[in-house]
């Protein structure tokens, strides 16, 4: 119970503070009433996945991959909408016209999404080929990419 309460305490932390060292980590925790040590703080770096980015106000600072991934989410979902010039459907396949040079990007981005009704896509240069379970997914499918352009 206290491990829990005490992880999510630093995720807290580290989502409101720029924290580059774990004795920054321990001092921060000891002010919010938590008995720790540095080597407590280790395991739980490591439990969380934490690792450092670049900082604002610090060189570095540490990070969640769950905030990471947030961030590459939008920033994603902006490229998706600045580079995806059509999507159309035939049975239960979906293309996707990029501009030059983005089909791996939406490829990525798609993937992403984990939709369970794709099975899987091809990128090339300036497309997308997504291969959809059933000819009945394919309208849902696309109505979900075509949200992100909106």
């Amino acid at each position: 119970m206290q491990r829990s309460l005490r992880q999510q305490k630093i995720l807290e932390i580290i989502a409101t503070k720029e924290i580059d060292t774990q004795e920054e980590l321990c001092d921060e925790l000891i002010k919010a009433n938590f008995n720790v040590t540095q080597a407590t703080i280790s395991r739980d770096v490591k439990d969380l996945k934490l690792y450092k980015v670049a900082g604002t106000t610090k060189k570095y600072k540490y990070a969640s991959f769950d905030s990471y991934v947030d961030s590459v989410t939008n920033r994603m979902t902006n490229l998706f909408k600045g580079c995806v010039l059509a999507i159309k459907s035939a049975n239960n396949l979906i293309l996707i016209k990029t501009m030059r040079g983005n089909g791996s990007t939406v490829g990525v981005f798609v993937d992403s999404l984990n939709i369970d009704a794709i099975l899987g896509s091809v990128a090339g240069d300036d497309t997308l080929l997504i291969i959809v379970d059933s000819n009945d997914h394919t309208a849902e499918v696309v109505e979900v990419l075509k949200e992100y352009l909106s």
